[in-house]
């Protein structure tokens, strides 16, 4: 694993809110790939605009892949002044981006564990692989960091152990309940996990890091069955979960529907994003 400091733009001391009061997270993969074809400036105008508007803290994206992308973003959520991102030549690292309305202090960046050579994965995903890590960023003066990750996907949509993308997942999952399990400090993970809840690896990983769904298991699937591959089912991939130490106020989903887009009706992603109400109990 490979441990670096990321680029915290917008850092700056403010009064920070004391324990007790709540924060509002929300986690949303953005589809970024392809760069062209993907109707890529009229949804990021629309999610950026979404969340401008919106109640939300501290955004955690996904795919967000090159600085063409992250302009975008952050040029039409403008009261979102805190971006913490580990800088790349072409983006973000493993597109992670978090927004944030509230200071952050610091920003840390964990490349997964290089995977191991095996034949049976395909070299496309080995490459992509080792381009994925975590993201995390800690809120100034106030005791709460907020981690933001994306495993690489499980192509065959099977979570089995004889699957084989389940070493991978699980080597990755191993290293993100690590660094979860290091530091004591109230925790919310957020991202897509590319597993399904329902799977041994979740459990596995839930179990391993100790944290707790804020959907409490009720999370509906989260990628829009329209863009599966027919016979496939859509599952919940993507979550916000939290360490004991915090309270789950509320929950809610965002982007289910297409939106009303200049081009025409559109889905923002292929994801829904999710959203958190979150209280400090300590």
């Amino acid at each position: 694993m490979i441990r670096r400091s990321c680029r915290a733009s917008g850092v700056g001391a403010q009064v920070s809110r004391p324990a007790g009061q709540c924060v509002v997270v929300a986690s949303f993969n953005t589809r970024g790939v392809p760069v062209v074809g993907s109707n890529l400036t009229e949804r990021y105008r629309a999610i950026a605009a979404a969340f401008e508007s919106s109640d939300v803290d501290v955004v955690a994206f996904q795919e967000v892949f090159t600085y063409c992308h992250l302009r975008r973003l952050t040029a039409g959520m403008p009261s979102f002044r805190h971006l913490g991102y580990q800088p790349s030549p072409v983006g973000p690292a493993a597109g992670l981006a978090t927004l944030s309305r509230l200071p952050i202090t610091r920003c840390g960046y964990q490349r997964f564990p290089l995977p191991q050579p095996d034949p049976a994965l395909p070299r496309l995903t080995r490459l992509k692989a080792a381009l994925k890590g975590s993201l995390t960023t800690a809120l100034a003066r106030y005791r709460l960091r907020v981690i933001n990750t994306h495993p690489v996907a499980n192509e065959d949509g099977d979570w089995s152990e004889s699957n084989r993308f389940h070493d991978l997942q699980q080597g990755q999952l191993t290293d993100l309940a690590q660094l979860v399990r290091e530091d004591p400090v109230p925790t919310i993970v957020c991202g897509d996990f590319n597993v399904a809840h329902n799977s041994t690896l979740h459990c596995d990983f839930m179990a391993a890091s100790g944290l707790v769904d804020a959907f409490a298991g009720r999370c509906p699937p989260t990628f829009h069955a329209a863009y599966l591959s027919p016979g496939r089912t859509p599952h919940c991939i993507d979550f916000i979960l939290t360490t004991d130490s915090i309270e789950i106020e509320s929950t809610a989903t965002l982007f289910t529907d297409q939106e009303p887009l200049p081009s025409g009706p559109s889905h923002l992603s292929d994801h829904i994003g999710l959203r958190a109400r979150v209280r400090l109990v300590g």
